[in-house]
């Protein structure tokens, strides 16, 4: 700002002499001191009243007509005059510096409003408006995806392998770098992903974003990642996780009671990560069974929340091998839907996951012929007895998701049970599953007793010990030993087949009416007498019922044996060699059959 002027710059010499040398003026110095307020009324204002300064009046009389400081105030005026003269000047001329905007015909009304002004008015500056930036033209995921050249990442991928080629892990943050400059174009507006996973089935989301990506760039990127290392490439998948489940968390906010809030990463960066995440688990679906227990025991991966995007995981591999996806499901899904928090919405995703798996034509095949992995069970008994208690519910603890369980079980019950009959590992498998099969057939649910006996009389034909299991175990689950009775009596020409050789049946069955005989000579309470009774009457009509198998097999033999007899007889040369007394003692003793 300038400076004030001084009293001095405004005063002649002849003035200051007034003022320094008091004596020289005849009044000596002094003024006479009137007030203005008493004499208001009488005292005319003065004519020229324009040169009067507000700072300097003191009414009429005294200084207000002393030319020393009129003159004062006259110089004051002129150079404040100068000074406003001045600030418009430069405002004019900043303003014409300036091009107005252009505006359009139907913005006339409003251009006072829209035109830039820099000026003064009353002494307070105008400032111009704040002009609307123009807005930048939205990407969006296949139009950044289009960009992508395969031989520009085919070469990047060589000099990136050159660069540190015994540095894998690094390998992979640059590919995930590659694809995350790709992408970073795209606005999260573009790819909302939590909406899309939480509105759309599975069969929407399966292939986002990796539909985007041209077959070229995809075969590029999957034929590098085929070289990487299972040890490098389960780590990077948990990291690629961990990327996608830090965002989400950010969009839902921090958690009640948190005082912290959490740091949002880039958004932008999250396409790259699933289609990079998706590629791995396509290529190398192995890579997702060493990660299930991480992914089964720690709480970050667990969560109604972040149930969508472990079945998005899921399905990715299940795109590569249906043995993976399935073992994926029964290990780390099945598990989830008898608990209280499993809501109907993540039940329905985690059975299109399974539906989605079985619904291939050659589903099957494929996945009996990998039913045992590397030693281990696709599904194993813990997982069928799961599955048998989510089919078979109470009557009165149906849903609607009863019927699609319904609908699948029959083939993952074949799976629990496929196998070389009396091999070792089939033997393991039926003395597990024989008590499983007896504690739900103790339970008072008709349909899950029904099914758990099936599976009982399966371990009988797969392994001769769970014979004597059935003997130790005959009493104390009564019910249970009814049910299997009960079965093979209704079901005798089917079940009779597959059974192990009918003697041996057949001393198991005089065992427990032994164990029955005593029980009730013991004086059993009154619901496991009835209960006894009711095993004891099975065992009689399951007795009789091989008595008759025996008398037809014994039967069948004599035909076959006389029908023998008779061809030779025919066909014999020297019939008088035949000894017929030999023969008749043959036939008739019963040891023969």
């Amino acid at each position: 700002m300038d400076e004030k002027p001084s009293l001095e710059s405004f005063l002649n010499e002849e003035e200051i002499d007034h003022i320094t040398n008091p004596n020289s003026n005849p009044n000596h110095g002094w003024q006479k001191v009137t007030y203005p307020k008493r004499n208001r009324k009488s005292t005319p204002k003065p004519p020229d009243s324009d040169t009067d300064h507000a700072g300097f009046r003191s009414g009429a009389g005294g200084l207000e007509n002393s030319n020393v400081f009129r003159s004062v105030e006259k110089k004051a005026d002129e150079r404040r005059r100068a000074l406003e003269a001045q600030k418009a000047a430069a405002a004019e001329t900043l303003a014409k510096s300036k091009p107005s905007p252009v505006l359009n015909s139907d913005d006339d009304d409003r251009e006072s409003d829209v035109e830039e002004k820099i000026g003064v008015e009353n002494g307070t500056e105008v400032k111009k408006p704040k002009q609307k930036k123009p807005k930048k033209p939205k990407i969006t995921v296949p139009d950044a995806a289009a960009k992508i050249d395969a031989s520009d990442l085919a070469a990047f991928l060589l000099d990136v392998s050159t660069s540190y080629e015994s540095q894998q892990d690094i390998q992979l943050m640059r590919f995930a770098d590659y694809f995350a400059r790709t992408f970073s174009s795209v606005s999260a507006s573009q790819f909302p992903w939590t909406k899309i996973f939480k509105e759309s089935t599975l069969a929407k989301i399966v292939d986002i974003p990796l539909c985007y990506i041209h077959e070229a760039v995809y075969k590029t990127s999957t034929d590098w990642i085929s070289q990487r290392s299972a040890e490098v490439l389960g780590p990077f998948v948990l990291w690629s996780l961990d990327s996608i489940l830090a965002d989400l968390a950010s969009q839902q906010g921090p958690a009640k009671g948190s005082k912290k809030s959490v740091q949002q990463p880039s958004s932008k960066a999250q396409v790259a990560i699933f289609v990079v995440l998706a590629m791995v688990l396509r290529r190398k679906p192995d890579v997702l069974i060493s990660q299930l227990l991480t992914l089964r025991d720690n709480p970050k991966y667990q969560g109604q929340d972040k149930l969508p995007v472990i079945v998005w995981m899921f399905a990715q591999a299940c795109q590569g091998d249906l043995v993976v996806g399935m073992y994926s499901w029964v290990h780390n899904l099945l598990p989830m839907i008898p608990t209280k928090g499993c809501n109907p919405q993540s039940r329905d995703l985690i059975l299109q996951l399974v539906e989605r798996i079985l619904s291939g034509q050659k589903a099957r095949p494929i996945l009996l012929n990998g039913a045992v992995r590397k030693g281990e069970r696709l599904v194993p008994p813990s997982a069928l007895e799961l599955l048998m208690r989510v089919t078979f519910p109470e009557p009165s603890a149906r849903v609607k998701a009863t019927e699609r369980f319904e609908a699948v079980y029959p083939t993952l019950k074949e799976l629990a049970l496929t196998g070389s009959p009396g091999t070792k590992a089939m033997k393991q498998v039926s003395q597990q599953l024989l008590p499983i099969a007896v504690k739900a057939m103790s339970e008072d649910n008709p349909k899950l007793s029904n099914e758990a006996a099936g599976i009982f009389i399966w371990c009988l034909t797969q392994n001769v010990d769970c014979y004597n299991q059935w003997e130790n175990l005959h009493l104390e689950n009564i019910q249970a030993s009814v049910s299997v009775l009960r079965k093979l009596s209704e079901e005798w020409k089917e079940q009779s087949v597959k059974l192990a050789p009918p003697d041996i049946l057949k001393e198991t069955l005089k065992n427990l009416r032994q164990k029955n005989e005593q029980a009730l000579a013991g004086g059993e309470e009154g619901g496991s007498q009835t209960s006894i009774k009711d095993a004891d009457k099975y065992c009689k009509v399951l007795l009789a019922k091989l008595s008759r198998r025996f008398s037809c097999l014994r039967g069948s033999v004599f035909v076959l044996t006389l029908a023998i007899a008779v061809g030779g007889f025919l066909v014999s040369p020297d019939i008088e060699a035949w000894d017929w007394k030999k023969l008749h003692v043959i036939f008739s003793s019963p040891q023969s059959f």
